[in-house]
């Protein structure tokens, strides 16, 4: 199965300049020097490329190619930025090293955008859905506006993906590898949250809590992606990851009735829990965890058959949960992203420009979810407090209590679940994660602290 990643390559390409000699002809043959060549500028960014990043400066499409500002103007729609709906300098400058990182690097040479993909089939006429979670949520929202109408232009017309969604299809996300396995959806997002049960190796990225900020996340999801899609592939009869839709404005929270301010405060609460990982961090804090469709929250809030539920700060706001319960409480932070990917039938039909097409503007819809990442993680809390959402953040005795049952529980349930401690998806933990948060998972899943021998710098 084709790459289209290459992952810890290095760079954009360089552009080399000649330094100009004096002309041989001109001066004695004794006194001649040859000409001085200057040392390639490990910053300099090829022309096309530039030329791009200037023509498309200031809204969506916009790439960062060492100017950040360029990077600065609307969203791709008014929900995506701040209340103004932009993306301010302020958040692209904190975020600074997503666009400075080789993955960043790696997306804009995927998007292949000095040299795109020349289109050569005639006469198709081709329809593929592509599933996301619900309509609601800004990274299905972000691809249905941005990605889905660049391929339709790309293909001249020819290849149409139309936006569908769990909910609508009356599906539930658990069951989502084996149904693009079998065909019965073309192209479907996957959240390690809902198939973590199927696949426990895809739970890697929920020890979230492990993480001391979101740059350390974002390393540790670009040194695990190659293994993530493997699995994902392999898991779905041969399948193909399309690109990576960035779950911005992620940052876990939890939604409740009551103020949660201690530990006690927890238990017995019966609260939405997205898959395995949250439950075990759920019950870890003494609540009970439940798992009912993301659509019907809603619903089990405002009845009382919830007393809360965890999810990221916007995909809680895009479901309204501030109108039925009172408090949100956290935060874990969340850098992440899900995988799209096409089922095998479905890409072996399609012809190899429209392959191609497809992988480039995926590419491209990471740059541009990445262009919002940053004002979007601002503006998760912001927006469920200005509907009214009071925020109560972990208290240091929560905090204390959180970290005891991501280490006692949490990683120790993973490890059991995914067959135990010699298994191959725990020896990459100890390889790429690890070394970056200095801890390895012993065979008994207990947790060793370790030298941190990866920073990423």
């Amino acid at each position: 199965m084709r790459k289209h990643l290459l992952f810890g390559l290095t760079g954009i390409i360089l552009l080399i300049i000649l330094a100009c000699g004096s002309d041989p002809a001109a001066v004695p043959a004794a006194t001649t020097a040859p000409a001085a060549t200057a040392a390639p500028d490990a910053d300099a960014v090829a022309p096309d490329l530039q030329a791009y990043a200037d023509a498309h400066a200031g809204g969506p499409g916009a790439i960062y190619v060492g100017d950040i500002n360029q990077l600065v103007g609307p969203a791709i729609t008014k929900d995506q930025g701040d209340f103004d709906g932009n993306v301010p300098l302020a958040s692209l400058e904190e975020n600074r090293f997503i666009y400075e990182s080789d993955y960043y690097k790696e997306l804009l040479k995927t998007a292949n955008i000095a040299n795109p993909t020349k289109l050569v089939s005639t006469g198709l006429d081709i329809t593929i859905q592509n599933v996301c979670i619900n309509r609601a949520l800004l990274f299905c929202e972000l691809t249905d506006k941005f990605t889905h109408p660049n391929v339709l232009e790309r293909t001249n017309g020819q290849l149409k993906l139309v936006s569908a969604s769990f909910p609508e299809l009356g599906i539930a996300g658990p069951d989502s590898i084996t149904l693009v396995e079998d065909g019965t959806l073309d192209m479907a997002l996957m959240v390690p949250a809902y198939v973590g049960g199927e696949l426990p190796g895809m739970d890697i990225i929920y020890m979230w809590n492990l993480y001391p900020d979101r740059e350390t996340q974002f390393n540790v999801f670009f040194a695990l992606a190659p293994d993530i899609e493997q699995m994902l592939e392999e898991e779905t009869g041969g399948g193909t990851v399309i690109y990576r839709s960035w779950g911005a404005g992620i940052d876990v929270y939890v939604w409740s009735k009551k103020a949660l301010n201690t530990p006690d405060d927890y238990k017995g609460l019966k609260i939405r829990t997205p898959g395995t990982a949250f439950s075990d961090f759920a019950e870890g804090m003494g609540a009970s965890a439940q798992f009912i469709a993301f659509a019907e929250v809603y619903t089990g809030l405002e009845r009382g058959i919830l007393d809360g539920a965890i999810s990221g700060a916007n995909a809680g706001y895009g479901q309204r949960w501030y109108e039925v319960t009172d408090y949100i409480t956290g935060p874990l932070l969340n850098m992440e992203a899900f995988n799209v990917i096409m089922g095998k039938k479905t890409w072996d039909k399609l012809p190899p420009d429209f392959q191609q097409i497809l992988i480039e503007e995926g590419a491209k819809d990471e740059l541009e979810a990445l262009r919002h990442t940053g004002v979007q993680n601002d503006m998760g809390l912001l927006v469920n407090t200005a509907a009214g959402s009071v925020f109560t953040p972990f208290s240091p005795e929560v905090t204390a209590a959180v970290n005891k049952a991501t280490i006692e529980r949490v990683v120790p349930n993973w490890v059991k679940r995914s067959g135990g401690g010699d298994m191959p998806i725990i020896k990459i933990f100890n390889e790429k994660v690890g070394p970056r948060i200095g801890l390895h998972i012993e065979l008994d899943g207990s947790l060793t602290k370790v030298p941190i021998t990866i920073t990423d710098e």
